[in-house]
């Protein structure tokens, strides 16, 4: 489906009821918004790894502006700002109220953005593998430059210099990098994803050559004012756990869970309980529960 919104055509799928047959009534589920990582990255890949959440939840998946099917822009105007604007302007296109929203990587710094920004149209927020600033872009380098093996240090040149040129070297360096995103990792398994979806190097490029290098929500997490669910893979080396604990430690209503088998690659590297966690904090929301919903 497409949305023509803010000047462009948006890309989202739907999945999964919004109101349920429950005896003579029609229940309620939250609708969570599902934002990919990258810049550049598209939706595809929630597809495989987070679409039996539809047990709680209608999911809305979006490719941003320009990025999977979207429709193609100009790579400098997809900024952080663009896509939270267009976020929102697809929450009120779909008539919602408000809605849940979960973000993984890059998506989470959209998620984040949006929450400061649009308080009132958020019922609950999930931020996995992700941080708060440019400041994670540091830590990576130096994460890479300690664990990498020569071959990961030297494709990692590209995302830190923001030089890809084609498709085919974008394709070496998540390959190459591949172990280092998941503990979990199968070539197989990547080379059929990496079929299914669709990638733009031009936006990452514009992404870590441009406003990821100075965005910073630090000082603003605070007034997130929604229930918050932070989720970090240990073996992170992105976006590492330090950045997580940064975002907890700021956000009033907040529970953090760092999993210790996982690298960036959370939902792949431990399903079970990535989906257990993230299926109790949704099915927080309509429970009309006196106790504190972070408490187990």
């Amino acid at each position: 489906m497409y949305a023509s919104l803010r000047g462009t055509r948006l890309y989202f799928d739907v999945d999964g009821m919004g109101l349920v047959p429950d005896g003579d009534r029609m229940q309620p589920r939250p609708t969570l918004v599902l934002l990919h990582g990258g810049p550049g990255g598209d939706h595809s890949s929630f597809k495989t790894s987070l679409n039996r959440l539809t047990d709680v939840a209608q999911l809305v998946y979006l490719d941003h502006r320009g990025s999977g099917r979207s429709a193609a822009v100009d790579a400098e105007t997809c900024t952080l700002n663009e896509n939270v604007e267009d976020l929102d302007a697809l929450r009120a296109y779909l008539g919602l109220e408000k809605i849940s929203i979960l973000g993984s990587s890059y998506g989470g710094m959209v998620a984040q953005g949006y929450a400061i920004r649009y308080p009132d149209h958020v019922d609950r927020l999930i931020l996995a593998s992700t941080a708060p600033s440019f400041r994670f872009l540091q830590e990576a380098r130096n994460l890479v430059s300690e664990r990498g093996t020569p071959d990961q240090i030297r494709v990692c040149e590209a995302l830190w210099n923001a030089e890809f040129t084609s498709l085919e070297q974008l394709h070496e360096y998540y390959r190459t990098m591949g172990p280092m995103y998941a503990t979990s990792f199968d070539e197989e398994k990547f080379e059929a994803g990496w079929r299914r979806g669709i990638r733009n190097y031009a936006q990452l490029n514009s992404g870590f050559g441009g406003f990821l290098r100075d965005f910073d929500f630090t000082d603003q997490l605070a007034t997130i004012v929604c229930p918050t669910l932070v989720l970090a893979g240990a073996l992170d080396w992105i976006c590492p756990p330090s950045q997580a604990r940064s975002i907890a430690e700021r956000i009033p209503e907040v529970r953090l869970e760092v999993f210790e088998n996982s690298a960036h690659a959370i939902a792949q590297d431990e399903p079970e309980k990535f989906m257990e966690l993230v299926r109790r904090f949704l099915g927080e929301l309509s429970a009309q529960a006196e106790d504190d919903p972070f408490t187990d």
